[in-house]
């Protein structure tokens, strides 16, 4: 059991969606929760730094990406429940949108591949539905 399962209270979590012309960036997660599954760069804040800054990092630990400006998208609250009802994770995640500035994202970390998804195709992706409305978001944002 990792030091996130069955939280006091929830972990702060950091998204972020890059936007490259008609793609945005996934990842697959390489630990849980949600091992093997397609979703947003991002991982959980650390204590002293500020949200901005934990997108940054992040992004720069799973894929080896810097980006240029973000801006705040939404949030999103992840709550998973073991088979007897107690919270097993519970993450409150807050997202943040930009645009791809230069390079290619290379997995490394918590992540086991990183890939540049077609808008149009992300259903081939089996996202959380949550990711689909945090997309959406962004595209408006940096449009």
């Amino acid at each position: 059991m990792s030091d996130r399962e069955y939280p006091a209270r929830p972990i702060v979590g950091i998204g972020i969606v890059v936007i490259k012309d008609d793609t945005v960036l996934l990842v697959r997660r390489g630990k849980p929760p949600n091992v093997g599954a397609w979703t947003l760069p991002g991982g959980a804040q650390e204590v002293g730094e500020t949200a901005e800054e934990a997108a940054r990092r992040e992004l720069l630990e799973e894929t080896g990406l810097e980006v240029d400006t973000l801006h705040f998208a939404a949030t999103v609250d992840n709550i998973r429940r073991d088979e007897t009802g107690r919270v097993r994770f519970h993450y409150t995640i807050i997202d943040f949108a930009t645009r791809w500035v230069s390079g290619e994202p290379v997995a490394a970390t918590d992540v086991t591949e990183a890939a540049w998804a077609r808008l149009d195709a992300l259903d081939e992706f089996e996202l959380w539905s949550e990711a689909h409305r945090v997309i959406a978001i962004a595209r408006r944002l940096v449009a």
